[in-house]
C-alpha cells in the first residue's frame, strides 16, 4: 500500500475515534505523525518536530489568556450590559445585539464555543421571558460567534491565514473575514424573518438591564450541561473547558463584583485598561501588522499586573484542548506533505476535469465532516489538501478558501457540535428539550444541505465566470 493511501486511512481513522470518542483529535494527530513519519516514512523525530506551528501556538495561548482575563475582571459583564442597554425596550433589537456581541467577542480572539458558553444562557433566558422563538434566539448565537469567527486575529481567521501563508497563493484575510460575515448575517435575518421576528417589532420590554445581570448568573450552569453532553462528540472542546468557559467571569470574587455588583455601576479601571487592550490588540496587530501571538499575551501580562486578582485561573482557562489539536493537526498535515499525499489527493481533484465542482465536493466534505467533528480540524486538513489544486490556477483560490471556511463552520449549529449542543443545553425551562433538540437537528440538516452550495454560488462561481 502506497503511502498517501495509508496516511488517508489513518487520517479517517482519527477522524472516526474523535467522534465517537470522547478523544482529542490533536493529540491522535500527535500518535499518527509519529506512526506515518517514523514508521512508515523513516522521518526522525526532529523531522516530525520541524512541522510543529510554533507560531500558531504562541498566539492561541495569548488570544485565549488575555481573554480568560477579560471574564476574570468583569468586562465582557461590562460590554454585554451596555450593549443591552442600547436595546432600551425595543424586544426586536434583542437577537440582534446577542448577536452582534458574539460576533465581537470571537472576532477579537474568542474561541467560538467560549464566546456562546457566555452569551447563550443569557440569549435564551430573554427569549423565554420575552417570548422569543428559543431556536431564532439560540441560532443567532451560534451565526453571531462564526460570523466573527474569521477575523485576522480570531483563532479560525489566525489558522487559515497562517496556513495560507506558507504557500504561494494570493492572501486576503479581510476577504475572508467578511465572507464569513456576511454570509452568517444573511442567514440570521433570513431566520429573524422566518422564525418571527417581524412580530416582535410591536413587542415593548421592561427594564432589560437588570435581567442580563441575573441571567448572566446561570452561565456556568449552562456550560457545564453542555460539557456533559458532549463527552462523546469528538468536538473541538472538550468538557472541561466548555464548563471552564462558562464559568470564567465568574471565577474571581473581583470579577463577579466589577460585572453584576452594579447594573449602572461605572466601568472599573481594570476594565478599562482591559478595553483599551483590546482596541491596542487591533490597531497594533493589523494595523502595524506585528506578530498577533506577542502583542495578546504581552497586553494579557499587562492586565495581569494591573490586577492581580482577576488574572488568577486564567491560565487554566486558556484552550489547552484546542492547542493541542490545531498543533496536532498541522503537524500531522506537515507529514501528510512529507508523504506526498496532498499532492496525490489534490491532483486526484484536479483530474476531475471540473473544477467548479471539485470545489464544490471539498465544501460539501468540510461541512459534513465538521457537522460531527471539529471545525478547527476540518480546516486545518482540508484546506492543505486543497492547495495545490487552487495553486494550478483553474480557479479563484480566495473565493474557494472562503467557501470553505464557511461550509465548515455553519454547520456547528449542529447538536453533535460544540456551538449546538450549548445552545440544546441552555434551553429555557418550559422548552420541551426533545422538541427542542428535534428543532435544533433539523435546521442543521438543512444548513449541511443548503449552505455549501449556496456559499459556492456566491464565493466561488463569480470568480469563474
Amino acid at each position: 500500500m502506497s503511502a498517501p493511501v495509508l496516511s488517508i486511512i489513518i487520517l479517517a481513522v482519527m477522524f472516526l475515534l474523535a467522534t465517537v470518542l470522547p478523544l482529542n483529535m490533536g493529540a491522535l494527530a500527535f500518535v499518527g505523525a509519529f506512526l506515518l513519519g517514523s514508521v512508515v516514512l523513516g522521518m526522525s523525530t526532529n523531522d516530525i518536530l520541524a512541522n510543529f506551528p510554533g507560531g500558531l501556538f504562541l498566539t492561541i495561548v495569548g488570544v485565549t489568556y488575555l481573554f480568560a482575563i477579560a471574564q476574570n475582571n468583569g468586562t465582557i459583564d461590562l460590554l454585554v450590559r451596555g450593549a443591552v442597554r442600547l436595546v432600551g425596550n425595543k424586544v426586536a433589537l434583542i437577537p440582534w445585539v446577542m448577536f452582534a456581541i458574539t460576533a465581537v467577542i470571537t472576532a477579537v480572539g474568542a474561541l467560538s464555543p467560549a464566546a456562546v458558553a457566555i452569551i447563550a444562557p443569557i440569549a435564551l433566558s430573554f427569549a423565554a421571558k420575552h417570548k422569543i422563538n428559543p431556536l431564532m434566539m439560540g441560532m443567532m448565537v451560534i451565526h453571531g460567534a462564526q460570523a466573527g469567527g474569521f477575523s485576522p486575529i480570531a483563532v479560525y481567521g489566525v489558522t487559515v491565514n497562517g496556513i495560507i501563508a506558507k504557500t504561494e497563493l494570493a492572501a486576503s484575510p479581510m476577504a475572508i473575514f467578511l465572507a464569513s460575515l456576511i454570509f452568517n448575517f444573511l442567514i440570521a435575518l433570513v431566520l429573524f424573518i422566518v422564525l418571527g421576528g417581524s412580530k416582535l417589532l410591536a413587542t415593548k420590554a421592561g427594564r432589560l438591564v437588570g435581567h442580563a445581570a441575573e441571567s448572566r448568573m446561570a452561565v456556568s450552569v449552562g456550560a457545564r450541561a453542555a460539557g456533559v453532553t458532549l463527552q462523546g462528540s469528538g468536538s473541538d472542546i472538550s468538557s472541561a473547558s466548555v464548563s471552564g468557559a462558562g464559568t470564567a467571569s465568574g471565577a474571581s470574587s473581583e470579577g463577579r463584583t466589577a460585572g453584576t455588583e452594579s447594573h449602572g455601576a461605572r466601568a472599573s479601571m481594570p476594565q478599562l485598561v482591559t478595553i483599551l487592550g483590546l482596541i491596542a490588540l487591533a490597531v497594533i496587530s493589523l494595523g502595524f501588522k506585528v506578530d498577533v501571538g506577542f502583542v495578546s499575551i504581552t497586553i494579557a501580562i499587562v492586565l495581569a499586573l494591573v490586577s492581580p486578582a482577576a488574572q488568577k485561573g486564567a491560565v487554566n482557562k486558556i484552550s489547552w484542548s484546542t492547542v493541542l489539536l490545531i498543533c496536532g493537526m498541522l503537524t500531522f498535515v506537515g507529514v501528510l506533505e512529507e508523504a506526498g499525499t496532498i499532492k496525490f489527493v489534490s491532483g486526484g481533484v484536479a483530474d476531475l476535469g471540473m473544477p467548479l465542482m471539485a470545489a464544490l465536493l471539498i465544501c460539501y466534505i468540510g461541512a459534513v465532516v465538521s457537522a460531527f467533528a471539529s471545525s478547527t480540524a476540518i480546516l486545518a486538513a482540508l484546506i492543505p489538501l486543497a492547495v495545490p489544486f487552487l495553486a494550478t490556477g483553474q480557479i479563484g483560490a480566495v473565493g474557494v478558501i472562503a467557501a470553505l471556511a464557511v461550509s465548515a463552520t455553519i454547520v456547528d449549529v449542529s447538536p453533535f457540535s460544540t456551538n449546538g449542543a450549548l445552545v440544546l443545553a441552555n434551553a429555557p425551562e418550559d422548552v420541551d428539550k426533545e422538541k427542542f433538540y428535534k428543532q435544533i437537528l433539523a435546521y442543521s440538516g438543512i444548513v449541511v444541505i443548503a449552505g455549501p452550495v449556496i456559499a459556492w454560488l456566491a464565493m466561488v462561481v463569480p470568480g469563474w465566470m
